[in-house]
C-alpha cells in the first residue's frame, strides 16, 4: 500500500488493521456463505496487495460481479422450494404486469425482458435471506440487483404481492419502507428519508397506490390506500385515501370514489 509522505506511522498502522480486519472478514464469510467463496478468494482473500483488493472489488462491480451461474441457481432455487408464499407473490406479479402494462402482450415477456419484474424478484430472494439473518450475501445480492436491472432496494424493504415496477429504472426503495399488495410504481420514485434520521424512516405505501414517474415520497409517512402520487411531486407529508396529490410539495388536487382502483387503471390524469 502507497502512503503520502504526509502519513503518520499511526496512520499507516490504522490502514494495514483496515485490511488486515477486511482479510478476516472475507475469510470468515467465505466460510459461511459457499456461493461467495470463489468471488471472496479471487477478490479479496488470494489478493498479494491492498491495491489488488481495491482493483478487483471496483473492477468487478463495473464489469457486473463474475459468479458461477449454477451458485446462483441454487440460492435462489433453495430459498424458492421453501417459500410457497414467494412463489405466490411472484404470480400474481406476472398477472399484475400482463393486466396493467399495454407493452406486456405475454406473461413470457414479462418474465423474460422486465428488468423492474426481475429486480423485483431478486428483492424477494434477497429480503428472505435478510430476514433469516443472512445480511451479507442478502446486501450483495441486493448490490448486483441494482447494478444489473437498475432499481436500487434495501433486502429489508418489505413489499407485497401484485407489484409492478414499471421500467424500473431509477427507482429507490429504502431500508424502513413498506409497500402493500396491488401497488405500481412507475420509474424514478423514490421511497427515501429525509436526512440522517435513524430508525424506521421510510414511506408506508398502503394497498392499491399508483406512484407516478419522477415522484420522490420522503419520511416515514403513510400513503393511504388507492390514492395517487402525480408524476413528479415531492411528498413530505402523509397522503389520506382515495385521493390524488400532486405539486412540489405535493397536495390532494382531487378526491376519488370508494371505487376506484389507481394502481390497476394506470390513469396519469390528474
Amino acid at each position: 500500500m502507497q502512503a503520502s509522505n504526509n502519513a503518520t506511522a499511526k496512520e499507516l498502522g490504522a490502514f494495514a488493521s483496515v485490511w488486515s480486519a477486511i482479510r478476516a472478514e472475507a475469510t470468515d464469510l467465505a466460510r459461511r456463505e459457499p456461493t461467495l467463496q470463489t468471488l471472496l478468494e479471487t477478490q479479496i482473500i488470494g489478493a498479494e496487495s491492498d491495491a489488488d483488493i481495491i482493483a478487483h472489488v471496483i473492477s468487478a462491480r463495473l464489469a457486473v460481479a463474475k459468479i458461477d451461474a449454477r451458485d446462483l441457481f441454487g440460492l435462489f432455487h433453495g430459498t424458492l422450494l421453501e417459500r410457497a408464499d414467494i412463489r405466490a407473490a411472484i404470480e400474481a406479479d406476472l398477472l399484475a404486469v400482463r393486466e396493467r402494462d399495454p407493452a406486456c402482450t405475454t406473461y413470457l415477456h414479462a418474465l423474460l425482458n422486465l428488468k423492474g419484474f426481475h429486480a423485483l424478484q431478486t428483492h424477494r430472494i434477497a429480503h428472505a435471506l435478510w430476514t433469516d439473518g443472512r445480511f451479507e450475501i442478502a446486501s450483495w445480492l441486493s448490490n448486483l440487483a441494482s447494478l444489473v436491472f437498475g432499481p436500487d432496494i434495501h433486502p429489508a424493504a418489505r413489499i407485497g404481492s401484485s407489484i409492478m415496477l414499471d421500467h424500473g429504472s431509477g427507482i429507490v426503495i429504502g431500508e424502513t419502507a413498506v409497500i402493500e399488495d396491488e401497488v405500481s410504481i412507475l420509474q424514478n420514485v423514490t421511497l427515501g428519508g429525509t436526512g440522517k434520521e435513524t430508525g424506521d424512516r421510510h414511506p408506508k405505501i398502503r394497498h392499491g397506490v399508483m406512484i407516478g414517474a419522477g415522484a420522490k415520497i420522503l419520511g416515514n409517512i403513510e400513503i393511504g390506500a388507492f390514492s395517487k402520487i402525480a408524476a413528479g411531486s415531492v411528498v413530505l407529508k402523509p397522503v389520506p385515501a382515495h385521493c390524488t396529490v400532486a405539486g412540489v410539495p405535493a397536495a390532494v388536487v382531487r378526491i376519488h370514489r370508494n371505487d376506484e382502483i389507481p394502481a390497476e387503471t394506470m390513469d396519469q390524469n390528474i
